[in-house]
């Protein structure tokens, strides 16, 4: 049987806009911070699904099963299952001690694994970036470990079969319309669709279903490819830029405050000599 998974990685963050920084760990301050779906994510999530109806309405004569993967800390299963209550056939969490303090290299590897571990997937779909990493560049380099082509910015995806997938991709001054060979990875931004609510009967199916865990081993990833060991970059100080104001009063008359406003700016070049 002719079989499509299509997988959508997505990623937990912070559900919220005051983001603290750890000066010791320089590290984001996750605890007592509620953790949500990046909304970018959600969109592609949504894509997933709405590929498989349109193939299923299309009269795609094949098994068709989308799979949502996020990597994380074991909390990170909440997200999955979300993922499954909007009509994710299945979910897998990639969790192991081994995998912290991944930059977006080590992160794409560790997704990369995972993906040929799952077999026979056509389509990867990415949100074209997170709230609090906020590079949009797992997609791509994601991509390029798997040898498969990759566009971002997908906007549309006006055809699909089993073999080739052609979008339409959002620039600065103007569309692209771009066919990809399957498989192949995209990235989507919110003009994409409206991501669904969850039914009831897709909430009951996630409360009753059990999200597997993958660790290093499940991978067959070494420990030197992985988490802080196999990132190419890292952060050494995060902090919030300190701003200075000093306020001057000038007294006197409209007039001759204007005069002492003039000189001043003068003094500092912000004007011309004359008048």
């Amino acid at each position: 049987m002719i079989k499509i998974r299509i997988a959508v990685c997505i990623k937990q963050v912070p559900g919220t806009t005051g983001i603290k920084i750890d000066p010791e760990t320089n590290t984001l301050v996750r605890h007592g911070i509620e953790n949500i779906i990046n909304p970018f994510d959600s969109y592609a999530l949504e894509e997933g699904v709405s590929l498989k109806e349109r193939l299923m309405q299309d009269g795609f004569s094949g098994e068709i099963e989308v799979v949502a993967l996020t990597m994380g800390p074991p909390q990170a299963e909440q997200v999955l299952k979300e993922a499954i209550s909007t009509g994710i056939d299945r979910a897998i969490l990639l969790s192991d001690r081994a995998f912290a303090g991944a930059d977006t290299w080590a992160t794409a590897l560790t997704l990369s694994r995972a993906i040929q571990k799952l077999e026979d997937c056509r389509l990867v779909i990415f949100g074209k970036q997170t709230l609090d990493g906020d590079t949009g560049q797992v997609g791509p380099e994601f991509a390029q470990q798997m040898n498969i082509p990759f566009t971002g910015y997908v906007s549309s995806v006006q055809e699909i079969s089993k073999n080739r997938i052609k979008v339409k991709r959002l620039m600065e001054d103007r569309y692209e319309i771009i066919e990809l060979k399957l498989p192949a990875a995209i990235s989507v931004n919110k003009d994409i669709n409206t991501p669904r609510v969850p039914s009831l009967r897709g909430k009951l199916k996630a409360k009753n279903t059990a999200v597997p865990v993958w660790g290093i081993g499940e991978l067959g990833a070494g420990e030197d490819e992985v988490g802080l060991s196999g990132s190419y970059t890292r952060v050494v100080k995060i902090f919030t830029p300190r701003t200075e104001h000093e306020v001057q009063m000038i007294e006197g008359t409209p007039g001759e405050q204007a005069e002492k406003l003039y000189g001043k700016l003068k003094n500092l070049n912000i004007v011309g000599g004359g008048r």
